[in-house]
């Protein structure tokens, strides 16, 4: 995934149809999963990109981040935690098992002051601009 910026009128909302079969499908699975997919939220300032994963239940040890050339990866595993008591659970909508995401970084992060926290299920990883890549240039017309 590539860091581009929020267009709301690129935006189109999921129809019904797709609700529907999303929410058939997961009755079906109880929630369970082998795999999901967090949701990111990107953002940008003038000093750094913040990417914030939302990672609820997930434990920071089950959290890997990896920088391989130009690419961030985000990958890591919730846990089902199966408890020795028997529950008759009613519904299950929560989801388990491993995720990945990965994002295509620009030229200009500064790659080496990557800083990343954890805190109430969110994941916020900060990625610093390099100030010698973003400082502006006048060019004197000769």
């Amino acid at each position: 995934m590539t860091l581009i910026k929020y267009n709301p009128r690129t935006y189109r909302p999921t129809s019904f149809s797709s609700l529907l079969d999303k929410f058939f499908d997961d009755s079906f699975q109880g929630g369970l999963q082998m795999d999901f997919t967090p949701s990111v939220d990107i953002a940008e300032t003038d000093a750094a990109f913040e990417i914030q994963l939302q990672l609820p239940g997930v434990k920071k040890s089950d959290v890997n981040i990896e920088i391989d050339k130009n690419r961030l990866e985000v990958s890591g595993e919730r846990k089902f935690e199966n408890e020795t008591n028997e529950k008759n659970f009613h519904s299950r909508e929560s989801y388990y098992g491993k995720f990945n995401r990965s994002f295509n970084l620009p030229d200009i992060v500064n790659v080496d002051k990557i800083n990343a926290t954890q805190e109430d299920g969110i994941l916020t990883i900060l990625l610093p601009k390099d100030e010698k890549k973003t400082a502006k240039k006048l060019i004197k017309i000769g």
